[in-house]
């Protein structure tokens, strides 16, 4: 079994290790370490050790596994990005109970993909991309990376979802559209035309409503 530390230890990390833990369900493939957070921690989280802060990962001298349980996209991003230990390593982790297509998929590293998802036919997903509890992606779909999808999210066909976009419980893409990247959706929005880069979208139909660096 390899070795796998979660970053996070708040509900999405805690989610992420019962992820884990049914992974190994079906086929003992981890070993769980513990979390890092820059939060300090005097105390076990679910069973498993807290092991330091985030920064400490790159003093790793053995092989391990990290899988970074945080749902926005540009602390995400950063915390990625500044892991150079080249000791560690970045699984896609996919529930078994997700459902995905035969023909034509891709998908990268460090993807964190949860119970209850759909991923149909000639489909892109980049690196480090999170999709959340019973989200769907439809046909001819690109997700970029760093991109994250909150809990039933629906995505119709050929959508193209840009670099670190957020899109919040609930919402629908409607086919044929492209997010701009570092865009956040509002929960249970409805996207029916293409959303520009850098700006936050909410209602039905979504409209900008604020933009941002």
């Amino acid at each position: 079994m390899k070795k796998i530390a979660i970053i996070g230890a708040g509900g999405f990390g805690r989610e992420v290790k019962m992820l884990i833990d049914h992974i190994n369900q079906k086929d003992k493939q981890f070993e769980i370490q513990g979390f890092y957070d820059d939060k300090h921690y005097d105390h076990d989280i679910n069973g498993v050790p807290y092991l330091g802060k985030i920064e400490k990962i790159n003093e790793v001298d053995h092989p391990l596994c990290i899988a970074v349980a945080i749902g926005d996209p540009k602390t995400k991003k950063k915390i990625i990005q500044g892991i150079n230990n080249p000791n560690i390593e970045f699984p896609t982790l996919i529930h078994p109970s997700v459902i995905i297509g035969l023909d034509n998929i891709k998908i990268g590293k460090g993807n964190i993909i949860c119970a209850g998802v759909i991923i149909t036919v000639d489909i892109e997903i980049e690196d480090f991309v999170i999709l959340n509890l019973s989200c769907t992606v439809g046909h001819d779909t690109i997700i970029k990376n760093y991109s994250s999808f909150m809990p039933t999210v629906n995505i119709s066909g050929e959508v193209v979802v840009n670099e670190a976009v957020y899109v919040g419980t609930g919402a629908k893409i409607i086919n044929l559209l492209e997010i701009g990247e570092n865009t956040i959706v509002g929960a249970g929005a409805v996207v029916y035309k293409s959303l520009p880069a850098n700006c936050t979208a909410v209602g039905i139909p979504a409209k900008p409503i604020k933009f941002h660096e």
